[in-house]
């Protein structure tokens, strides 16, 4: 990684954000937010920051896991464009009203909020079962699809960072054993009473629910999509297209919940499948629960349960002769090509996100805080460090590498207590994943309830940040 670009690490970030608050551009802001990058550290020269930025996209594809997402997100679209042609959204949004467990717009959020809570595997699959399963039942009950996405990523990365017994979990014991943190899943449990963001994150989006009240940019969503004035706004881009939204069940299809319920059911199953066995492919069979968890790979998971998903879709639109051959093929393309705009937003973010760390802004950022921080603010200003790292990575196991080996000693040298510490940045590193517009999760929840991105960053960082002040005051609290 360079070293020695200081201030100008922060532009690329800065340009591809504002521009894309600005204009509601998205995929031009971080096309430019990579060229300022390689501007910069091409001593800038702009034919060269040009050639690089061409390959900083190409070799995005470099990295197996990007390259996993990726598929995994073009299947994705197969998988929802088939549940829809085989009448699962019907069926199921058929079955719910006439139980009745769903009868107005309080009860129609709640179902994409329970979900979320109680798929805790991993962030991307919760947002993608959560906007599945809640998009329908929203959109019939006038619910803005910004309400959805905010709903559905909050309870993505904040549910999870609390339950430890994932991925997450794993990632965060194995960077305390290598600082040689002493019994690191007790001081991860620990952490989770003094993990206030997420806490105040999951609550705040409950609360939203259960009251109806709103503020900023959100509450003119909802006044929009409850006057009848339209579930997006005039000119929005939902970041899936209409190869599959506008697919309906196909004639002779049987409305089955079914139909959503067993290849969603499907997914969440394979993907603790995935989980073990490539865990135990890299920590050896022999390995305990938590060493195969930590060992596992989280893309090869999500990709093995989506083929899965629409394996048995395959087989139940194909054994009850709902759909030929050629029709299952020609939809599963449908249904890829409405997942183009995802994955070329992914590219681009995995394309700045390599930027940026090529550039050392996260070390810069830290040194810059840690050096100026005395120790009544060291927890407050560890979890604004790890905010700003993860709001501009959109990472936050990347900020968790980087801030873990800064709380372990700096909890030592100013004999505060690890866990708490610890929280500050785990808490942080959950920020960045739940609002940054070049997070995958946020980019996920966008996808899963068909919101235009740009206009579910603008309208959910406002209670982000309520919920960052919290934070913020808490620790003055209690540091």
């Amino acid at each position: 990684m360079s070293e020695g670009y200081g201030l100008l690490s922060l532009l690329p970030p800065l340009t591809a954000l504002g521009l894309a608050l600005w204009k509601k551009q998205i995929y031009p802001a971080l096309l430019l937010g990579i060229w300022v990058g390689w501007l910069i550290i091409d001593g800038g020269d702009p034919l060269s920051a040009t050639r690089s930025t061409l390959a900083s996209l190409v070799a995005v594809f470099q990295d197996a896991g990007n390259t996993r997402i990726i598929i995994y997100s073009l299947m994705v679209g197969s998988v929802l464009a088939l549940i829809s042609a085989t009448g699962g959204v019907q069926g199921f949004v058929d079955w719910v009203s006439a139980k009745k467990w769903v009868t107005n717009r309080t009860q129609a959020q709640l179902v994409p909020f329970l979900i979320g809570i109680l798929i805790t595997v991993e962030s991307s699959i919760t947002a993608l079962v959560s906007g599945t399963v809640g998009r329908p039942l929203t959109d019939r009950y006038g619910v803005s699809r910004e309400k959805l996405a905010y709903i559905c990523d909050s309870t993505s990365a904040p549910i999870c960072i609390l339950v430890p017994f994932n991925g997450w979990g794993a990632t965060v014991i194995g960077l305390l054993a290598i600082q040689g943190v002493e019994s690191p899943v007790a001081v991860l449990l620990q952490s989770i009473m003094w993990n206030f963001y997420p806490l105040i994150a999951i609550l705040l989006v409950l609360l939203t629910i259960l009251f109806g009240r709103e503020f900023g940019p959100m509450r003119a969503a909802e006044e929009r999509a409850k006057s009848g004035g339209g579930l997006l706004a005039a000119g929005a881009q939902p970041l899936v297209g209409e190869e599959v939204l506008a697919v309906k069940p196909l004639p002779g299809a049987t409305n089955s919940p079914l139909n959503l319920v067993l290849p969603v059911l499907t997914m969440v199953i394979m993907i603790v499948v995935g989980i073990m066995v490539t865990g135990s492919a890299e920590a050896g069979p022999e390995a305990g629960v938590w060493e195969k968890i930590q060992g596992s790979s989280g893309s090869t998971a999500v990709l093995w349960a989506v083929t899965a998903s629409l394996a048995l879709l395959g087989v139940l639109a194909l054994g009850r002769r709902q759909l030929s051959a050629k029709s299952f093929i020609d939809l599963a393309f449908q249904g890829m090509g409405g997942m183009i705009p995802v994955v070329s937003l992914l590219v681009m973010a995995f394309a700045l996100g390599a930027t940026v760390k090529e550039l050392g802004t996260g070390a810069y950022v830290a040194q810059a805080i840690s050096a100026t921080a005395g120790p009544k603010l060291a927890v407050s200003g560890l979890f604004v460090l790890a905010c700003i790292m993860a709001f501009a990575t959109g990472t936050s196991w990347g900020t968790f590498a980087l801030m873990v080996p800064i709380a372990v000693p700096l909890a030592t040298a100013m004999a505060g207590p690890l866990p708490l510490y610890l929280a500050a940045v785990l808490g942080g590193g959950v920020f960045g994943d739940h609002c940054s517009p070049i997070s995958d999760t946020t980019i996920i929840s966008s996808m899963a309830s068909a919101s235009d991105h740009i206009d579910h960053v603008r309208t959910q960082i406002p209670y982000a940040l309520v919920g960052a002040a919290g934070t913020v005051a808490l620790y003055l609290l209690v540091a």
